[in-house]
């Protein structure tokens, strides 16, 4: 019987390959997941009453459900309406509206801790209230929440394993394949937890980063201010 240490060198690669799919499911999730939630903030908060309850809506459901539920829905259940998706695009989607759903959270937290001064003055200067939004609001909401909203890429990431169940080839999957073959599950596993480790410390890493090269003085919440 080989090492652990034997056994991962053997199939790094393959686990690797699992890898990569993993950190492009993550950043597409976050980038579509950011799109979405940047959306539902301003439909929510500077919205008619129409897209207020429709962002609400979107909110409340995908963050109320399992996201397990959402990817099988998306996977199993379209093919009934006549709808059918791959299953990169089914997880895609899926990682998508979930994590929209919460970024959505994290904006809407942000805009309401800039106070409504500052978009009484910019309106009394003359501003139209969108671009008041986009020059005066935005730009120092999108700071005040990147310390939570930095949670986020992380929580993904380890969100991610969900869609094996789906045969997404991702960490999971590669590792469920490997332990098949080997008949070996508990090295199998052991890896992957060390690349999942190596991958949240990088990821907390380079949002932590982010964090200090964007924090202005004195534009601080009150919870940072109490930290």
């Amino acid at each position: 019987m080989i090492s652990f240490f034997e056994f991962f060198v053997r199939f790094l690669p393959d686990l690797l390959s699992g890898m990569g799919m993993t950190l492009l499911l993550t950043a597409e999730g976050v980038l579509a997941g950011f799109v979405l939630g940047l959306a539902a903030t301003l439909a929510r908060t500077y919205g008619s009453k129409f897209w207020r309850s429709l962002a609400i809506g979107y909110i409340e459901l995908f963050r109320g459900t399992p996201l397990l539920v959402q990817v099988f829905l998306l996977y199993y259940g379209l093919p009934g309406l006549g709808i059918t998706l791959s299953r990169e695009w089914s997880a895609f989607l899926a990682l998508g509206l979930n994590s929209g759903a919460y970024q959505a959270e994290y904006l809407r937290g942000s805009i309401l801790a800039i106070g409504e001064g500052q978009m009484l003055a910019a309106r009394a200067i003359g501003m139209s209230k969108w671009k008041a939004v986009f020059y005066i609001i935005l730009p120092q909401a999108l700071r005040l929440a990147i310390p939570a909203w930095a949670n986020e890429p992380v929580s993904l990431l380890k969100a991610t394993s969900v869609v094996f169940l789906i045969a997404v080839p991702e960490l999971m999957t590669r590792a469920k394949l490997i332990a098949s073959r080997t008949y070996d599950p508990i090295s199998s596993y052991l890896a992957v937890a060390i690349l999942y480790l190596v991958l949240v410390y990088l990821v907390d890493a380079a949002m932590k980063w982010l964090e200090r090269r964007t924090r202005l003085p004195g534009l601080t919440t009150v919870g940072e201010h109490a930290g």
